[in-house]
């Protein structure tokens, strides 16, 4: 039987992944709509405060991952898959850091200081900078479509596992698929 993930990682996995989709779905909805509406303005908060406790919960999923290593892949997958799926992950964790800090970077050069939930005021760490707002800009919708990418990867991977390969993978970090 392939070793399990710990509750706390598994919840904390499917969190950040849920944040993460809702994020990225309302940055496109919200990119989409003509001029400044309140709507608009309201959808850019609630962005914003998903980034925020993203980029909040991934230390305490780096955190988590560094007292309570993932158990091992299983034995039976490629070498060359485990590198992939090893790589993969690393990325992930990255852009999940990446993404939010880029945000909030290029929210600040734009001139729109964050007040996450409202309430608690998250220190501006750069001026108001229009000359490199178009640029993090940029940097924040590529890295954004590149961790959309590496999760479809990721899901891809893990549907590959439980549909073709009949392993254990995927059931690792939803249990009540037992293999």
């Amino acid at each position: 039987m392939a070793q399990q993930y710990t509750r706390t990682a598994i919840g904390l996995h499917w969190i950040i992944a849920l944040l993460i989709f809702a994020a990225f779905g309302l940055g496109w909805v919200m990119t989409d709509i003509p001029g400044f509406t309140m709507m608009k303005l309201k959808y850019y908060s609630w962005h914003k405060w998903l980034g925020v406790t993203v980029f909040a919960l991934a230390f305490v999923r780096v955190f988590w991952r560094l007292t309570h290593p993932a158990p091992a892949m299983i034995a039976t997958i490629p070498r060359g898959q485990q590198l992939i799926a090893s790589g993969v992950h690393w990325l992930l964790y990255f852009l999940i850091f990446a993404v939010p800090l880029s945000g909030y970077f290029y929210s600040l050069a734009a001139g729109f200081p964050i007040v996450y939930l409202g309430i608690i005021p998250i220190p501006s760490l750069i001026d108001r900078n229009l000359e490199i707002a178009d640029t993090l800009k940029t940097i924040h919708v590529v890295l954004d479509y590149t961790m959309a990418g590496l999760v479809g990867l990721h899901v891809l991977g893990a549907l590959k596992h439980h549909i073709i390969d009949r392993d254990a993978t995927l059931a690792r970090m939803l249990p009540f698929l037992k293999r």
